[in-house]
């Protein structure tokens, strides 16, 4: 695999991918071990992060996903899973969804109930980032370059993308991996929706008076958003509050012992006094629904948050991402042998076999936003009443965890 910054020339490829998370760097080492050469145009080098001393341990990442098992899976096969620092990952053993109001409702899934041995894994972006980049230094078919993106073109005989520099990158299939404000979408001239939620996602970690026992937490809270701890190895969790613009502002001005204090109260203390961890860190996310009419245009395919951006209430987001990244490797890997890889019947296949999983996930998370933000005392007392019977119902419960899961 070679790394580098490109003078202006033409380069073929099989596949160019756009983007630089875990999404297109798993999509790029997904489909050079299929085969395909690959390209994966990342944007120009930024100066390194500095390295923490030797013996220091590194800061906990505040950006963190609770990875199912078709996460674990796609991983595991493409030889990531075990590059992981296991020290630094948190299986899920339960999870507890709480309600609101004077009689709030709950409900609870576990491992021993789902007969896995865990629900989910609780893994840094930083964790994910380091063992995909080992990875990508030893595969076979892959090009690193770094470079900004200029224009995107596709006809019949195949399609390019070119740099700034003049340079171009033949290919037959172009993947924006790119994120929710994707470039390579907004070139394909894909129509989407999108709704602001007027909230934003603040996030940092704490260390926990309480053992937290392996159970990620979740509170409706009415006016104050959507509230998520998440457990991270030892007495450490992680915080996902979704709260309104307004909220969020002054969660950012405050420090994070005064947030911690807010937390003691809309969690009731389940586990202790919260200390904020050295270094504090918080950053906060906007949150939107973005729901582009299409996955796929001529001869180019989205994944990930470029392909759909949902709330992040349930967890799931990174999840669909790495499900798309595993259904196009299927479905290019499935083709009949005179169909090419940016063949239009091939990519519409893999935007019909996404539909179902990606609508799925976008109507009920935008449901349940819309269902748990509303300050109607009626409806506070349905949607309580509703968490307990689903709570009562094993066979309704086993069905969603087994989807949630990815199973």
């Amino acid at each position: 695999m070679n790394s580098q910054t490109l003078s202006a020339v033409r380069r073929d490829t099989d596949i160019c991918i756009v983007g630089n998370g875990a999404i297109a760097k798993t999509t790029a080492l997904g489909l050079a071990q299929a085969g395909h050469r690959v390209t994966l145009l990342a944007p120009p080098l930024a100066a390194p992060a500095p390295v923490a001393a030797v013996g220091a341990e590194q800061p906990w990442d505040v950006r963190v996903y609770a990875l199912n098992h078709s996460a674990h899976t796609l991983l595991s096969s493409l030889k990531v899973w075990g590059a992981l620092d296991s020290a630094r990952v948190a299986p899920v053993e339960s999870m507890v969804i709480n309600g609101d109001g004077q009689q709030p409702g709950d409900l609870a899934f576990d491992a021993f109930g789902a007969h896995v041995g865990a629900l989910a894994w609780i893994v840094e972006d930083r964790n994910i980032n380091q063992a995909l980049d080992a990875a990508l230094r030893f595969a076979p078919h892959i090009e690193i370059v770094h470079g900004r993106a200029r224009a995107l073109a596709a006809d019949a005989n195949g399609a390019s993308v070119t740099l700034d520099d003049g340079t171009v990158i033949a290919c037959q299939l172009i993947v924006g991996a790119d994120g929710g404000q994707s470039w390579v979408r907004g070139q394909c001239d894909i129509g989407l929706d999108y709704r602001p939620y007027h909230q934003r996602a603040v996030v940092t970690n704490f260390s926990c008076e309480l053992p937290h026992h392996g159970v990620a937490c979740q509170w409706f809270t009415g006016e104050e958003g959507i509230v998520a701890l998440l457990p991270l190895p030892g007495n450490r969790v992680s915080l996902v509050w979704s709260a309104p613009d307004l909220l969020a502002t002054t969660l950012m001005a405050e420090t994070l012992s005064e947030m911690a204090v807010r937390l003691a109260v809309l969690c009731e203390g389940r586990l202790g006094a919260l200390r904020p961890l050295v270094p504090e860190l918080v950053k906060d996310v906007p949150l939107a629904l973005i729901r582009p009419h299409s996955l796929v245009a001529p001869r180019v395919a989205l994944v990930g948050d470029a392909a759909h951006v949902v709330h992040p209430l349930a967890g799931h987001g990174m999840n669909l991402g790495f499900g798309d990244v595993a259904q196009l490797i299927a479905t290019l890997a499935g083709r009949e042998a005179h169909r090419g890889i940016g063949d239009a019947a091939v990519l519409a296949r893999y935007a019909r076999a996404r539909r179902e999983d990606v609508l799925l996930m976008q109507v009920a998370t935008d449901g349940l936003v819309r269902l748990f933000g509303a300050d109607l005392e009626p409806l506070r007392m349905a949607r309580n009443l509703g968490l307990n019977l689903l709570n009562k119902l094993p066979t309704l419960k086993r069905k969603l965890i087994s989807h949630a899961m990815g199973k």
